[in-house]
């Protein structure tokens, strides 16, 4: 049955919508990505794999339309740090909107981890506002997902530099992580068990370590030696309120991900911190 159904993802050639698409390759759908850039590198590396590539983008409602006509399935991604808290609430809602007006069946929209708690994070916030859309939209089917902080976040220049792991977290505060790998396996999980899945919302991490435990692992895994340095929260809040607002719920609450919940109820293989560090070769 599956191979007559449209999945149509977007943020294909970003991190969560690459993952879920890889998993997806050879699962039986015809997959369409979504790109602004047909003609760029990643695109062209979908199209040598079957992906069939649309351009569209998220703020032009008509563009999307096209692209998602004909579409059983949807996976639905948007990038706070590229378009804001308020735009990229305003392209969750009308990506949803549009997806129910041209007819798809299944929804996957990914979120954030606590996003439904109202953390006072404008980042995890407007995720939840998304995530009302789509659940009052009356799909036949949806799944979210709500992925927790990234490992691969931590390569960033927001936290490595050069020998030195760089947050104002204290030393002491596990936060829970997951690989951007296995959220391509559970979203591709909610197509291929997509019945199943129906109105589940998934608190989804394959770990949880601070900040001194992941420098460690990532020194072995690059053959050096990282060491964690706390900054002052104030120097964080220079460059984002919005993120040192994150760091500091994770001091005062944190996700609560259920992991080993997670790898008995959906069949995941998740990946832990020190599995993940060691695929980062230098």
């Amino acid at each position: 049955m599956s191979n007559e159904r449209t999945i149509v993802i977007t943020g294909a050639t970003g991190n969560q919508g690459g993952a879920v698409t890889r998993e997806l390759i050879g699962k039986g759908f015809r997959l369409r990505a979504v790109t602004r850039k047909p003609d760029g590198d990643a695109a062209k590396a979908l199209a040598a794999q079957g992906v069939d590539l649309v351009t569209a983008d998220l703020d032009d409602e008509a563009s999307l339309a096209k692209a998602f006509e004909g579409a059983w399935g949807l996976f639905a991604v948007q990038n706070t740090w590229e378009a804001g808290v308020e735009r990229e609430e305003t392209q969750g809602k009308r990506v949803a909107k549009v997806a129910k007006q041209v007819g798809v069946q299944h929804f996957v929209y990914t979120s954030v981890g606590s996003a439904h708690l109202s953390t006072g994070i404008p980042h995890f916030d407007n995720k939840a506002r998304v995530e009302a859309t789509v659940t009052s939209l009356g799909f036949p089917s949806h799944v979210i997902m709500r992925p927790v902080f990234f490992m691969e976040n931590l390569l960033s220049p927001w936290f490595l530099h050069g020998d030195k792991l760089v947050s104002a977290l204290q030393p002491t505060t596990k936060v829970q992580m997951v690989a951007v790998q296995d959220i391509g396996k559970l979203g591709a999980r909610a197509f291929t068990h997509a019945a199943a899945m129906n109105g589940h919302a998934i608190d989804l991490a394959g770990d949880a370590v601070t900040m001194p435990q992941a420098a460690a692992a990532l020194g072995r895994a690059l053959g050096r030696t990282i060491d964690y340095v706390q900054i002052p929260m104030s120097e964080i809040r220079k460059n984002s309120e919005d993120f040192a607002l994150m760091l500091e719920w994770f001091e005062r609450v944190g996700y609560s991900a259920d992991i080993a919940g997670l790898r008995s109820k959906y069949d995941l293989a998740l990946t832990d911190f020190e599995t993940w560090a060691a695929r980062q070769k230098a």
